[in-house]
């Protein structure tokens, strides 16, 4: 695996600033004179140029690169880090933090890395002379191959989340208790500057900060609370990347990747085509006639030498606020009583994970469909979910910024032959369908991209969109006057989707039909 161009001038770039930092020996100066000669100096009174360096954490050079969502910052940071070790004194051990702000990205990160068959791994490998070693909190603690003379021979990534760091809860505050299994570190401090006041010689936070390492904060943007700042200085870093799709205000940025540059290089599935619906009969029905339109594609272009696709549908359901509204229980059941094989059908919400070790990618996995509220966040990637049907009250605008971005990544990162697996999708039935149409722009800017990446059709009239208003006053004056709105139910009988039937057999409708005469426009 290697770099593709853009990620490639992310690398330069970064290059070129450590050039400058050793020139100047001065970090503020060092990034003000970088974007200067770049782009000019900045003037505040019409706000062009870089706005200067802010000095978040003393002592360490802190900078961000900005990469959309599916941009590739794992890979970047991969390849980033040969470049800083580079840059600096070649003595000191190579220890990095690579922070993570959740579990399942902690996980995904931690098995990347770890992996002898996964790209990033390899890189790692190829970069530093295969001394590598991947490390989690639980094998810091004890120990576990983890002392003074492997650490200084070698390149250590300590993958930790915030969390961990930030002592909460018993389990994390081992960080920073006393260890007998850490003992052999003592010996190798240089002095004691570095012992935080109160705090054994032997914790493990004492050790980390003996190190002076690198840090690599992933989902960047997570991490500017006065906390999170706090949790930063106290590993006594040397160096901080940032990475992010979004960067706050307070960021060094020193690289930033346009989207136009991910659409080049085809790593993503855009635009993204909205179709709103009349009602959620219509949402699934059609969410499950467009998975079997794409899979169908897939597998054609299988046959002809294409790679493996499973095209699957993120069903956002409604959160559980009365017996009415469409949870992802009730949901489960209605696509099982549509014929839907049971093993095909996944949830993923705060509190059940089906997914946990699933490969979706895998041939083996049967999973065509997950039913998620807002669980799907950052840290989340499956290249294979292409539709995001949202299951909202009609009455409400869809709430999709936060997992949008997971329908973006492109499978195997190149061009597919049928026009259809380049784009991706979201169904809905919003009365407040401009609202809702705000929540899509606002999630694709999250992700690092802008309002011209989506396309839209709304089927729902304007009678349909009219919801109940109920006067306060009547209500109360005539209580038995008023009837409770019912929350729209799914009516089978006009579900047309057979799971069972064969390809010859299978039938479209409307929605399907415009939806793929949007898709082949964008292919013209």
């Amino acid at each position: 695996m290697e770099l593709k161009s853009y990620q490639q001038k992310v690398i330069e770039n970064l290059e070129e600033y450590l050039e400058y930092v050793q020139e100047e020996k001065n970090l503020a100066t060092a990034f003000n004179k970088y974007w200067s000669d770049k782009i000019g100096p900045y003037n505040p009174l019409d706000n062009t140029g870089m706005q200067p360096y802010k000095n978040n954490i003393p002592n360490a050079a802190h900078v961000c690169v900005k990469v959309p969502t599916a941009g590739g910052k794992t890979f970047i940071a991969v390849n980033a880090l040969h470049s800083i070790f580079s840059a600096f004194d070649t003595s000191k051990p190579k220890a990095v933090i690579w922070l993570v702000p959740w579990s399942n990205l902690l996980q995904q990160t931690a098995n990347a890395l770890s992996n002898p068959e996964h790209p990033y791994r390899q890189k790692l490998n190829a970069l530093f002379n295969h001394r590598v070693n991947i490390y989690k909190k639980e094998d810091l603690l004890q120990g576990s191959n983890f002392n003074p003379t492997v650490v200084k021979d070698q390149l250590s990534i300590f993958v930790m989340s915030f969390a961990s760091l930030r002592a909460n809860n018993k389990e994390d505050r081992k960080v920073f208790q006393e260890n007998g299994q850490l003992a052999p570190f003592v010996s190798q401090y240089k002095n004691g500057e570095h012992i935080l006041d109160g705090i054994d010689d032997t914790a493990l936070i004492n050790v980390i900060r003996s190190l002076n390492p690198v840090l690599v904060v992933d989902e960047s943007h997570n991490a500017e609370s006065d906390l999170s700042v706090d949790m930063l200085k106290n590993l006594n870093p040397s160096f901080i990347l940032d990475l992010t799709a979004t960067p706050k205000e307070n960021s060094n940025i020193v690289s930033l990747v346009p989207a136009i540059e991910l659409k080049k290089e085809h790593m993503v599935k855009l635009p993204v085509i909205v179709y709103n619906n009349h009602d959620k009969t219509e949402v699934i029905n059609n969410a499950l006639h467009l998975q079997r339109k794409l899979e169908n594609l897939a597998i054609k272009e299988e046959k002809e030498g294409g790679k493996y696709i499973r095209p699957i549908v993120l069903f956002q359901a409604q959160p559980k606020t009365n017996d009415d509204n469409t949870t992802f229980e009730k949901l489960k059941t209605q696509l099982l009583d549509l014929g839907i094989p049971e093993n095909q059908i996944k949830i993923k919400t705060a509190n059940l994970d089906e997914l946990k070790d699933i490969d979706l990618l895998d041939k083996s996995s049967e999973v065509r469909y997950i039913i998620t509220i807002n669980a799907l966040k950052e840290g989340w990637d499956c290249p294979f979910a292409y539709i995001l049907a949202s299951l909202a009250d009609k009455s409400s605008s869809v709430d999709v910024e936060q997992i949008l971005g997971r329908v973006l990544r492109q499978p195997y990162v190149h061009k597919h032959k049928s026009f259809q697996l380049n784009l991706s999708y979201v169904l809905t039935a919003s009365a407040k369908f401009n609202e809702t149409l705000q929540n899509i722009v606002k999630g694709l800017q999250t992700s690092g991209f802008s309002e011209k990446d989506y396309r839209k059709v709304d089927k729902m009239t304007e009678e349909e969109k009219i919801t109940k208003k109920v006067d306060p006053v009547e209500s109360f004056l005539f209580p038995e006057q008023q009837t409770e709105e019912q929350e729209e139910t799914i009516d089978k009988s006009r579900v047309s989707f057979d799971p069972n039937a064969k390809e010859e057999e299978q039938i479209t409708t409307t929605a399907i039909e415009e939806i793929e005469t949007m898709s082949e426009e964008q292919n013209k």
